[in-house]
């Protein structure tokens, strides 16, 4: 568990499904994401999440309100797919869905620094990748604002996305960098 000044991330539970087809799987959350997922793509994208923190101890965690408890999204570390560069492929990548109730209150920087000084401190790992696309303008500025730099050198188009969400844009934050920001 990762504990912030608002906000406890937590590693999923079968309970937490219920909440992710609710309102993480709606067209206006999903629209930079490859689109709404059935019912049992989403019931299966959860098994696979709460197994890589039965079998890795790391993935996505539920994001939830510290003060009451409720869940309005999701933030954490995977591995970035095959159909990127294969410099990057496997490598470790940040990642984040909230609820569009939640949008607009800084929850999302909130839970991606958390799980980025995870990974550095916690982790030690020497690198975070992320991914978005430009017309995904919310998930870019805050890659940004984390301290991510651009690997416009490793943008992408990922046949999994609709035209306007290509290229995947890429983004690399070392833990040197990260260690040296003021936050």
């Amino acid at each position: 568990m990762i504990e912030t000044a608002r906000l406890v991330l937590r590693p999923p539970a079968q309970e937490d499904l219920a909440f992710r087809l609710a309102a993480l799987n709606t067209p206006e959350v999903t629209r930079h994401l490859g689109g709404v997922a059935t019912p049992e793509q989403l019931a299966e994208r959860h098994a696979r999440d709460m197994a890589a923190f039965a079998d890795h101890g790391i993935g996505f965690w539920t994001v939830t309100l510290r003060e009451t408890g409720a869940p309005v999204g999701r933030c954490g570390l995977g591995s970035i797919g095959p159909k990127a560069p294969a410099p990057i492929v496997g490598k470790r990548e940040i990642g984040w869905t909230l609820a569009a109730t939640a949008w607009g209150r800084g929850y999302a920087r909130e839970a991606a620094s958390a799980v980025l000084d995870h990974a550095f401190r916690v982790l030690a790992d020497d690198e975070v990748w992320g991914q978005t696309s430009d017309s995904n303008a919310a998930s870019s500025t805050l890659m940004r604002r984390l301290g991510f730099a651009r690997r416009g050198d490793l943008d992408y188009v990922d046949d999994d996305y609709p035209p306007q969400d290509n290229p995947t844009t890429v983004y690399r934050l070392a833990r040197a960098d990260w260690m040296e920001m003021d936050r």
